[in-house]
């Protein structure tokens, strides 16, 4: 059973009163730093986030919802060992992710089986039908998995939640490490810190390998994007540049033929492979919505008929349902008959009358996620929340508890973060990104989301949190 909050929270930076091996290269520097310069670099980082435009946008609010993403200048660190544990479990989830779709979109095995319950697939908002039948090529759905690990001891890693769509934050990985090599290179030389910047040409090989059959010599890979508007524009931008392919909005592609095509001053050029970042239901209006005006006419059916690949696949969000997280360990063991690495969160769900009951019960100690929430919204953290919030949410779950699951308060662990006062403890979680095509390959690091907060256990940048730079130290 994890450690829950009523336990102390396990420091990632020291135990027994001394230091851990991983951060020793990092203790002289912290105490060491003037306060005068520790502002002075904090200054310097803000502006180069903002001159590189590294912003986030909160929709809802009034004024411009464009804001500059916090970041901590103090990293996380990870010992080689650790990492190795980790990088194993994450891919051994991955494939079995991946096997769940191949799966349920075919023969259902998992389902036949009796594994997982019927309903919970095949009237999921997210399957879609019209992948049914379909096996894409290397049977790969999700290409970028990303696993929000969260950690409550030495050697206690659990998977929080899985993201099979369309998993943001890797630019802040990426430019997290740039800003941090150029404001301390001395750290740089002092440590064996193993590299992240490999990830945007591990990315673009990823989505080569996975090039229709009826490509023809190099595959032309695009992003498509909903544009300038959608939150995670700066990312989309920078991984096309950083991959060195054209990022595309659905007004610069079309149909015709067996093929999707792209505009441009030189007349069509045939697309193999499309990454796309906008959601399920606006990648084809005559499939999908038909109002949509930031998808292409007739995409499903080139991409049905093998003449173009879209990365991650239509439908990938069935394995990333936060009722469907609670069956990935019996995938792990289904698919690859193997013993899960990471544990899950131990997940009650309000669907099943005896596990409501204890959830309705218990609600002031407990963790409450909508099952199609993200972001930080639509959940209760029952031991942060009011008297008034928790009766609030109780009378949600009775109205449609299907929408909910429950997980206890975890006892997140700390990481030192520069805050007003010195150094102090934040809490923290893990976003590690899993390029799955030909080859499974994880860069040796992740985004590290912290809590700016004191006492906070809500990471999400939307809700207060920051971004720190994750160093895996090399062996």
């Amino acid at each position: 059973m994890p450690a829950t909050m009523s336990e102390t929270y396990f420091n990632e930076m020291f135990e027994g009163g001394g230091v851990r091996p991983p951060y020793q290269g990092l203790e002289a520097w912290a105490r060491d730093m003037p306060v005068d310069l520790r502002g002075m670099k904090q200054h310097e980082a803000e502006q180069l986030f903002r001159r590189i435009g590294i912003t986030f946008a909160v929709y809802g609010e009034g004024g411009s919802p464009d804001r500059l993403i916090p970041f901590d200048m103090f990293p996380r660190v990870f010992a080689a060992q650790e990492w190795a544990r980790l990088e194993r479990g994450i891919k051994q989830r991955a494939m079995a992710l991946n096997a769940f779709l191949a799966d349920v979109y075919n023969r259902g095995e998992i389902v036949r089986a009796g594994r997982i319950p019927a309903h919970l697939v095949y009237q999921n908002d997210a399957y879609e039908v019209a992948v049914c039948g379909f096996t894409p090529p290397g049977g790969v759905f999700s290409h970028i998995v990303g696993i929000d690990l969260v950690r409550t001891g030495p050697d206690q890693f659990y998977v929080l939640e899985d993201n099979c769509r369309t998993p943001s934050g890797v630019s802040y990985m990426l430019e997290n490490r740039e800003i941090m090599m150029r404001m301390f290179p001395q750290l740089f030389r002092e440590n064996r810190i193993a590299p992240v910047e490999t990830y945007p040409g591990l990315l673009k090989r990823t989505l080569g390998s996975v090039a229709p059959k009826k490509c023809e010599g190099e595959p032309r890979v695009v992003i498509l994007t909903p544009g300038h508007f959608n939150s995670a524009y700066y990312e989309h931008s920078f991984l096309a540049d950083m991959m060195g392919v054209e990022l595309v909005e659905g007004q610069d592609l079309f149909v015709e033929g067996d093929f999707v095509w792209m505009k441009t001053t030189e007349g069509p050029k045939r697309v193999d492979v499309i990454y796309r970042r906008l959601d399920d239901p606006f990648i084809d209006p005559i499939c999908f919505r038909p109002d949509s005006m930031l998808g292409i006419a007739g995409l499903m059916n080139v991409y049905r008929s093998g003449g173009v690949s879209i990365a991650s696949a239509p439908g990938a969000g069935v394995a990333d349902d936060k009722a469907i997280y609670t069956y990935v360990p019996d995938m792990v063991r289904f698919y690859l008959g193997e013993e899960p690495i990471l544990e899950n969160v131990p997940t009650w769900q309000c669907a099943k009358p005896d596990e409501c009951k204890y959830v309705l019960e218990n609600l002031a100690e407990l963790v409450v996620k909508e099952v199609h929430g993200s972001g930080g919204y639509g959940m209760l953290v029952g031991p942060r929340a009011t008297k008034g919030e928790v009766e609030l949410f109780a009378a949600k779950i009775r109205e449609a508890p299907e929408n909910y699951i429950a997980q206890p308060t975890l006892a997140l662990s700390t990481c030192p973060t520069f805050v007003e006062e010195g150094v102090a403890p934040r809490h923290v979680d893990l976003r590690p990104y899993c390029l799955v095509g030909r080859d499974v390959n994880l860069v040796p690091g992740g985004l590290t989301r912290v809590a700016l907060k004191e006492g906070s256990l809500v990471v999400n940048s939307s809700q207060g949190g920051g971004v720190k730079d994750t160093w895996v130290m090399a062996q």
